[in-house]
């Protein structure tokens, strides 16, 4: 497989479906929302948007199984090849017409992610990235920051919306981040907090209570843009463990151990 003209080729699959959800958006009505569980948000333009993505992706290498958020295709992870895909990563902010929503694809090749692509659609913005092939926005080189210190970090997380078994701890780790850090932001999509990661606008984030599809194809850009992902506990696997960290390499030991001491069971 040739990574990069996968790569090219999966950003204007993105951009198309990013097209169909801003249009779609414009005239959206709360009539067409429904809800899969406590507070987690779906509509037909999800669904719509996710056959879409599978279709064009299908295309593009026949022989890859799916992972997909809305399961309208047979999930099928056993594959050499995988798509993991979140169609509309930051539903609640669509349906509410805020404009910070996203399309969000990975590639992973047998344990492997190798591909991942976020388009955040409200800025027009695609990250993309590919193994050892560095991470870009809009066709440009991006690194995550150099920032070492706490005091001098600007942290993104989410907020727990339907597992709050660790809330207690979950407000410690946020009441020390308040005193030691420049701020926390809550923007809706796991996929734009860690593209936004990638590029340097956060110097890093955590959140738990996640899924493969939320978080797949931002690990590669973390990664290929020069950072560390991990999970709470400082484990190699955050996309099977639902909990995650993604920093620059010389911060990420003291938000691990923020997080780790409040937060090592979620």
């Amino acid at each position: 497989m040739n990574l990069l003209s996968i790569t090219s080729a999966v950003e204007a699959i993105a951009k198309e479906a990013g097209a169909f959800l801003r249009i779609q958006q414009a005239d959206f009505s709360q009539e067409r929302v429904s809800l899969k569980s406590l507070n987690a948000l779906v509509s037909d333009v999800d669904e719509n948007t996710e056959r879409l993505l599978v279709n064009r992706l299908s295309e593009l290498i026949p022989q890859a199984g799916f992972l997909t958020e809305e399961e309208t295709t047979k999930q099928d992870i056993q594959k050499e090849w995988v798509w993991i895909i979140d169609p509309l990563d930051g539903t609640t902010n669509f349906v509410h017409g805020l404009p910070i929503y996203s399309v969000s694809i990975a590639l992973k090749h047998k344990d492997e992610l190798v591909i991942g692509v976020v388009y955040e659609i409200g800025m027009d913005e695609c990250f993309s990235a590919y193994s050892d092939g560095g991470a870009r926005l809009n066709g440009q080189s991006i690194q995550v920051t150099e920032t070492d210190m706490l005091e001098n970090s600007l942290l993104a997380t989410g907020f727990p919306y339907y597992d709050f078994e660790h809330m207690e701890g979950f407000q410690n780790t946020l009441a020390t981040f308040y005193k030691s850090t420049r701020g926390l932001r809550r923007i809706g999509t796991a996929a734009v907090d860690l593209a936004y990661t990638s590029c340097g606008r956060f110097d890093g984030y955590f959140e738990y209570g996640l899924s493969p599809w939320d978080v797949a194809a931002g690990i590669v850009l973390v990664r290929e843009a020069g950072g560390i992902i991990s999970d709470f506990n400082g484990g190699p696997e955050a996309i099977a463990s639902k909990s995650i960290v993604a920093t620059n390499k010389r911060l990420y030991p003291s938000v691990l151990k923020v997080v780790r001491k409040n937060m090592g069971n979620a």
